[in-house]
């Protein structure tokens, strides 16, 4: 029941009681001309009025009790809610995580066996496209397509361990073109790779990008230079606190290229900007 509902009665409720209450004054006042006029029934009349008012009194006393007891309700809830909500990033302002990109990073051909895998069973769980490319033409078409991995070293500055990295888009410049790279997916992101270097000690993220094969993004045979890189993903850490953000990295273009292809560039610099405060997901289902 809303203020207004409630206003309605207690507004009828206060003029029926000034009308009691008068025919009570006039009933005490013209009492004994009540007693000639109806003799006992005056009297029986005047006890029935103040009845009714003492009736009426009571049930505006317990409209109030209630009214305050749904207004001390509304109270508890929105104070129980702004305890969890207080609750929740506190949570989440102790348990996110932020990750930096750092010492090299590889760009190569994916390999055969997981693109096998990918067309056998295909997901685009851990794949982006083109954003020019439509996703059924890759199960139609395979071979007119290439796929090339991003290998990317990354140590957490901020906050817990990193349990998943999920990417929304990928975008290379070179000489003023733009290689943008999304989820082929409408509303969904792609999840990126974390594999554990037991050589080198570090974690490092795999993004796996489909083009065409004339594309000038990625050509194994050549040196395939880049101005920058800007990566849109969010960070879940391992209490499953998300965090978003848009990683820039500026780098050395590789002055040759590995034996089987690889292309290695150096990153000069990461930054890291947060576009979305750290949440607890769940809790906003």
């Amino acid at each position: 029941m809303s203020n207004n509902q409630i206003q309605i009665p207690i507004k009828t409720l206060l003029i029926a009681i000034s009308i009691v209450f008068l025919s009570v004054i006039l009933a005490l006042i013209f009492g004994d001309t009540l007693a000639e006029m109806y003799d006992v029934i005056g009297i029986r009349i005047a006890t029935l009025i103040v009845a009714f008012a003492s009736f009426i009194s009571s049930m505006l006393f317990s409209l109030l009790i209630y009214r305050h007891n749904r207004t001390v309700s509304k109270i508890n809830d929105d104070t129980n809610r702004r305890a969890e909500l207080f609750r929740e990033l506190q949570f989440a302002s102790s348990n996110y995580s932020i990750i930096d990109f750092m010492d090299r990073m590889l760009l190569y051909d994916e390999s055969t066996r997981y693109i096998d895998k990918f067309l056998l069973r295909p997901d685009f769980g851990f794949h982006l496209i083109e954003s020019n490319l439509i996703k059924e033409d890759v199960y139609a078409h395979p071979e007119v397509f290439q796929f090339t991995s991003i290998k990317i070293p990354f140590r957490v500055i901020e906050g817990k361990v990193v349990s998943s990295v999920h990417l929304e888009k990928v975008t290379f410049e070179r000489n003023n073109a733009h290689f943008v790279f999304i989820s082929p997916i409408p509303g969904q992101i792609t999840r990126a790779h974390i594999l554990y270097n037991e050589n080198t000690k570090r974690n490092n993220v795999i993004i796996n990008v489909i083009t065409t094969k004339e594309s000038a993004f990625f050509i194994s045979s050549i040196v395939n230079s880049f101005s920058k890189i800007k990566i849109f993903m969010t960070m879940t850490s391992l209490l499953g606190v998300e965090t978003k953000g848009v990683s820039e990295l500026y780098f050395t273009n590789p002055e040759q290229i590995e034996g089987n292809g690889t292309n290695t560039y150096k990153i000069n610099s990461s930054n890291f900007t947060l576009t979305e405060s750290p949440k607890i997901p769940s809790l906003h289902q």
